[in-house]
C-alpha cells in the first residue's frame, strides 16, 4: 500500500470514528428528550438507556466511505467499476438501517415489524446488489469442483445471503457491547481477507464500519449509555454479507458466521420466543432464565457456572468474543491457501 493510499485509509477510518464519536452524545440527549429509552435487561437495579444509537454508527460509516470515494474520483481520477459496487453497498446498508430504525420505533417488546414485513423489506435491500450483478456466479463445491450458477446467483443466492446474515446477526445480542464488538471482530477479519485477496477498497469500507463501531463502543460497553438497536444489527449483518459477495469470499465469511448459525438453531429451539438475557442477581452476577439453553449467552453463563466462575455480563461478552476470535484464527488457517498467496 503506497503512502497516498495509507493516508486516505487513515483519513477515511478516522472520519468514521470521529463522526460517530461526536454525534452520539447528541443522539443520547435527544433520545432522552423524546422518550426513546429502553430497559437494560441484565441489571438487577432497573435502568433506562438511550435506544437506536446505531443510526450514528451508520452515519459515521457512510461519511468515511464517501471520503474514500471522493479521493478516488477527484484525486486519482478513477472511474472503475468498483465505485458502482460501493454505491450499491451504501444503498443497501442505508436501506437496512432504515428498516432497523422502523423496527426499533415500533418496539421489539411489542413485536416490532411482522416477520413477513421484515423479510420482504430485507429482500428489497438486496436489490442494489442484484441489479449490478455483484460477485461471481462461479462457486467451488466439494466433490463437484467449480459450478457456474448463472442467473441463480444474483437472483436467489445473493438475497438469501443478505436476508440470512441480516436477520441472524440480530439474534446474538442483548448484552452491553456484544453486538458492536462482534461486528468489529468479524469485519476486521474480513478486511484482512479482502486486502490479501486483492480488494483493498472492500478492506477500507469494512474498516470504516469497524472504526465507527469502535467509537460506539465507548458509549455502549458496560455500563451502556446507548443501545445499538436493530438499526445497527441489520446494517452490520447486511454489510458482512455484502462485502463477502462483492469480494467473492463467501465460504470463509460463512465460517466466521458459524456462531450465528448455532444461535439461530438455539433460538428456533425456543420457538423464537425465548430471550437471550440472563437472570440478574443482587451481587452483579447472572443466572439462567430458563431450564434449557436458548442462546450462546446462556451457554456462556452455564459454562462459567460449571467452572465456578462468577458469570457477569462483562464475562459473558468476553467469552463470546474470545470464541469468535478463536474461530476466525481457525478459519484463516483452514482457508489460508485461498487468501495468503
Amino acid at each position: 500500500m503506497g503512502m497516498s493510499a495509507s493516508i486516505i485509509l487513515i483519513i477515511s477510518v478516522l472520519a468514521s470514528f470521529l463522526v460517530t464519536l461526536f454525534a452520539l452524545p447528541y443522539w443520547i440527549k435527544k433520545a432522552g428528550q423524546i422518550g426513546l429509552m429502553w430497559d437494560d435487561m441484565n441489571k438487577f437495579i432497573p435502568r433506562k438507556v438511550a435506544g437506536s444509537g446505531g443510526i450514528m454508527v451508520v452515519l459515521g460509516f457512510v461519511m468515511g466511505v464517501l471520503i474514500f470515494v471522493a479521493y478516488e474520483v477527484f484525486y486519482l481520477k478513477v472511474s472503475n467499476s468498483f465505485l458502482i459496487e460501493i454505491f450499491a453497498m451504501l444503498v443497501s446498508v442505508i436501506f437496512l438501517a432504515g428498516i432497523g430504525l422502523v423496527d426499533d420505533l415500533f418496539g421489539w417488546q411489542r413485536g416490532g415489524l411482522s416477520i413477513k414485513s421484515r423479510l420482504f423489506l430485507v429482500l428489497m435491500a438486496a436489490v442494489p446488489l442484484v441489479v449490478i450483478n455483484a460477485g461471481k456466479s462461479v462457486v467451488s463445491l466439494p466433490f463437484f469442483g467449480q459450478i457456474e450458477l448463472g442467473i441463480v446467483y444474483p437472483l436467489i443466492l445473493i438475497p438469501i445471503g443478505i436476508v440470512g446474515a441480516t436477520t441472524t446477526f440480530n439474534f446474538l445480542a442483548g448484552f452491553n457491547g456484544l453486538e458492536a464488538g462482534q461486528g468489529m471482530i468479524i469485519l476486521s477479519a474480513l478486511s484482512i481477507v479482502a486486502f490479501f485477496t486483492g480488494s483493498p477498497w472492500i478492506s477500507i469500507a469494512a474498516l470504516c464500519m469497524v472504526f465507527a463501531l469502535a467509537a460506539f463502543m465507548i458509549f455502549n460497553f458496560f455500563p451502556a449509555r446507548v443501545f445499538p438497536g436493530d438499526v445497527l444489527t441489520y446494517s452490520v449483518g447486511g454489510l458482512i454479507a455484502i462485502i463477502s459477495v462483492v469480494g467473492n469470499f463467501e465460504r470463509i465469511a460463512f465460517f466466521f458466521f458459524l456462531p450465528y448459525i448455532i444461535e439461530m438453531f438455539l433460538k428456533l429451539r425456543g420457538g423464537l420466543k425465548k430471550q437471550s438475557f440472563g437472570l440478574p442477581k443482587r451481587d452483579g452476577s447472572l443466572g439462567l432464565k430458563y431450564d434449557k439453553l436458548y442462546g450462546l449467552e446462556h451457554i456462556a453463563i452455564f459454562f462459567m457456572q460449571k467452572l465456578s466462575i462468577k458469570p457477569t455480563e462483562k464475562r459473558v461478552v468476553y467469552l463470546i468474543w474470545t470464541a469468535q476470535i478463536i474461530l476466525i484464527i481457525l478459519g484463516l488457517l483452514i482457508f489460508r491457501e485461498g487468501i495468503f498467496v
